[in-house]
């Protein structure tokens, strides 16, 4: 003789611990998820000596501080704003990268502030700066100084600039390491993205490292 199904029961402790089950098992993925992304230990840049301190002056006539970027993700670019070709380019794929981010994860994308920080302030005024910073990413901060403080910040960020020969009219180009940092929001350097690979190879680094 056929044994017919036992039903479900229908208590309500039954119910509680089907439900309790179902949150456990959404809880255990999202940590899934989390613990996708490599530890930051494993990062390419973990210990490295790059990035530091500074006091440079903002598109907005403030002087902006390494440290007030403190729990913040930071994208640093150097370059300078008469740049030709590379500059432009590189900033352009770092805005299209972060966009891409932030449209596929609002809140992680909005905890990355991407800084561009000029080797020509000679001619890159505060002005001149808002004016090539209003042509990306609206967050986008463009920071000037001194040629002293300029030079010593690139030392501490491991940037390498020197002034081209000058051509007609006193015009002159930048030689320039053009790399595009990574750091966490403690400061601490992690990866260098890839400006070459354009904005989704930009934005799929970003999602694998930032939290």
């Amino acid at each position: 003789m056929k044994r017919r199904a036992m039903p479900l029961p229908h208590t309500t402790p039954f119910r509680r611990a089907i439900s309790g089950l179902g949150l456990a098992l959404a809880g255990a993925l999202a940590l899934s998820a989390c613990d996708s992304q490599p530890a930051l230990q494993t990062a390419p840049l973990h210990g490295a000596a790059i990035g530091g301190p500074f006091a440079l002056t903002g598109a907005d006539g403030e002087i902006h501080r390494w440290g007030d970027f403190a729990g913040q993700w930071r994208i640093v670019y150097f370059g300078y704003t008469y740049c030709p070709d590379i500059c432009p380019t590189d900033v352009q794929r770092l805005s299209q990268g972060l966009s891409q981010f932030e449209d596929a994860d609002p809140e992680r994308g909005a905890g990355v502030q991407p800084i561009f920080i000029t080797i020509d302030p000679a001619r890159d005024t505060p002005e001149a700066l808002g004016q090539f910073a209003s042509n990306f990413h609206p967050r986008l901060i463009a920071l000037t100084g001194s040629e002293e403080t300029i030079a010593e910040t690139a030392r501490t960020f491991g940037v390498f600039y020197s002034r081209g020969r000058e051509g007609e009219g006193g015009a002159y180009d930048m030689n320039h390491s053009n790399i595009a940092y990574l750091f966490a929001p403690d400061g601490a350097p992690v990866a260098i993205l890839p400006t070459s690979e354009g904005a989704d190879a930009i934005a799929a680094e970003l999602d694998r490292w930032v939290r």
